[in-house]
């Protein structure tokens, strides 16, 4: 299992519009792609930092999956959520794979 993770760190003033962005608009479009098994939406309790914190997490069981999605999904997706948030985020992607899970 790949998890391809986005991280943001958004402004508490667009707290809300962010939430509803991701849940009705930005992650529908990212599983619309057909890349991604399933999603997540977790919010970093700790540490604390300057804004509030969010890991979008997307999973697909192959690399060329994401790699399709990242060339071709991927930049307008991009594009649109700089546009309707610019200048109140900060964003960083990795990818994690899982290895096998603790018994």
């Amino acid at each position: 299992m790949i998890i391809y993770n986005v991280t943001t760190i958004i402004e508490e003033s667009i707290h809300e519009e962010y939430l509803n962005f991701m849940h009705e608009i930005h992650m529908p479009e990212v599983m619309a792609s057909g890349k991604f098994t399933s999603c997540q939406l977790l919010r970093l309790t700790e540490p604390i930092n300057e804004g509030i914190t969010y890991c979008a997490q997307y999973f697909t069981d192959s690399s060329t999956k994401l790699s399709d999605y990242r060339e071709t999904y991927s930049p307008k997706l991009q594009e649109d959520f700089k546009e309707r948030f610019e200048n109140k985020y900060v964003s960083f992607r990795s990818v994690l794979e899982s290895i096998s899970p603790i018994q």
